[in-house]
């Protein structure tokens, strides 16, 4: 569908040569001798770019501006004017203009400058499909749990991503999924179609974080040679997600608690607050409460990030989210990677929902990643994960080896931890009738790890 063009201007002939011109380059028309009637066609039409003369009879080229951005403020509009106007021009760039023309000006200029036009109305349509996107990647209804404690967390944050203004704090262990939580109350908040801004306060030193979110003005410092807007800036009238909060030093918290409270921000080497609207959401992996106990973060920044309480889960705490997770993330690969995986075994089933998972979700993500990727079958089998997969187990009480085993704690009955692990397992194999698979059960590891043992053993002996 071609974009549309509304021109107006007071003489016919410049209509005339404009409009052909335009129409050589494929755009729909419309045009206006005065600024009531391109009023009226803005209403009606609502085209994609307004071509606007200064000066035109009744209403002038300043007031059209004016009630266009009211009207339609999507509509992308370029002034004309004569040489010796240039300051209205200049003040309609203030009032929204995207650009202007002089008078008189070659044809060439003109479509060239339509056309950048259109870059910025393709720059938009590839925004708002990235932000529909996202909207439904990030759906809370989308988002992988069986587990009773995470779906309060989501419900939580379902109604916090409702109150645009609340701080929230979220809580958990690395790789449980904060921010992907962060981005879902963002892009189901009112705040979905402006930026989303993310910084980790971990992976900077203090002063150059410092200078990231509330940028500097020329001559703050010696290499600040212009003025930089800071990610705070940056995400006005959108989010602002701080990953690793609990990491800043005393003097950034009492900073953000200023943004916080006052709604405005003072850039490195400025005199000037600059008004901010934007809504921040913090996460760590440590408990801040503590660190407000130990004397290692601010109280009152505490507080004042901590009005929307969230805490996600482990993902050893929440295992009935183990194969869901791990099943999603197949199909996810299968996309990336062009790979066609139906699934899991049961033995590796098994095994994922038996580990305890210290990375969580990344950690699942990244084994069957890589899993996948070195895997030459269609299905997750138990031998295609990696070795600490396959060899954990829980250590069984030391009570039940003792009584078991009938090791003496005194003397020369002590033995080696080996030589111990090795009677517990001829043990578990008479038991079990010298069935390996049972035995690799009861011990919780692989069985390919425990023939591995055994012809170790064989060999050695």
């Amino acid at each position: 569908m071609p974009y549309s063009v509304l021109i107006v201007d007071d003489e016919a002939l410049t209509l005339r040569t404009i409009g052909r011109a335009l129409e050589g380059e494929g755009f729909e028309l419309f045009l206006a001798g005065t600024g009531e009637e391109a009023l009226e066609l803005l209403s009606s039409e609502k085209p994609d770019i307004a071509l606007l003369d200064v000066v035109l009879p009744g209403i002038n080229g300043i007031e059209v501006l004016r009630q266009m951005k009211k009207v339609s403020p999507p509509t992308i509009v370029v002034m004309m004017s004569a040489y010796h106007l240039v300051d209205r021009a200049v003040e309609a760039m203030k009032l929204g203009a995207y650009d202007y023309l002089i008078k008189p000006f070659h044809l060439s200029d003109m479509v060239n400058t339509i056309r950048r036009a259109t870059e910025m109305l393709d720059l938009r349509v590839r925004v708002r499909d990235t932000v529909q996107t996202a909207k439904g990647r990030y759906d809370f209804g989308r988002l992988v749990t069986q587990s009773p404690a995470m779906r309060d967390v989501l419900e939580m944050a379902q109604r916090a991503a409702e109150s645009d203004h609340s701080t929230i704090l979220i809580q958990g262990e690395s790789g449980t999924g904060k921010e992907v939580l962060a981005k879902a109350i963002h892009y189901n908040s009112t705040r979905a179609h402006a930026t989303l801004v993310s910084l980790n306060c971990a992976a900077l030193p203090d002063t150059l974080l410092e200078s990231e979110l509330f940028g500097y003005e020329p001559g703050a410092f010696t290499d600040a040679r212009r003025r930089k807007e800071g990610l705070i800036e940056k995400a006005s009238g959108g989010t602002l997600f701080l990953d690793e909060i609990g990491n800043t030093s005393f003097s950034l918290q009492a900073k953000l608690l200023r943004v916080l409270e006052e709604k405005s921000l003072l850039r490195l080497g400025g005199t000037k607050p600059v008004p901010v609207d934007v809504r921040i959401i913090a996460a760590t992996n440590r408990l801040l409460k503590d660190m407000v106990s130990k004397g290692e973060f601010r109280e009152d920044l505490y507080y004042r990030l901590n009005v929307v309480p969230l805490f996600i889960p482990p993902l050893r705490e929440r295992r009935e989210d183990i194969l869901p997770l791990a099943l999603d993330i197949i199909q996810h690969f299968n996309k990336e990677l062009k790979k066609n995986f139906v699934g899991l075994t049961p033995a590796a089933a098994e095994l994922l929902q038996n580990y305890s998972w210290p990375g969580n979700i990344r950690e699942l993500r990244n084994v069957i990643e890589r899993t996948m990727i070195l895997c030459k079958e269609s299905e997750i089998g138990e031998e295609n994960l990696p070795e600490e997969i396959c060899d954990h187990r829980e250590e069984p009480p030391h009570e039940q080896l003792s009584s078991s085993l009938d090791v003496s704690p005194t003397g020369d009955q002590f033995v080696s931890l080996k030589e111990l692990e090795d009677r517990y397992i001829d043990e578990v194999l008479v038991a079990t009738g010298q069935n390996k698979t049972h035995a690799a059960r009861i011990l919780g590891i692989h069985p390919t790890s425990l023939l591995r043992r055994l012809k170790k053993n064989h060999d050695l002996s």
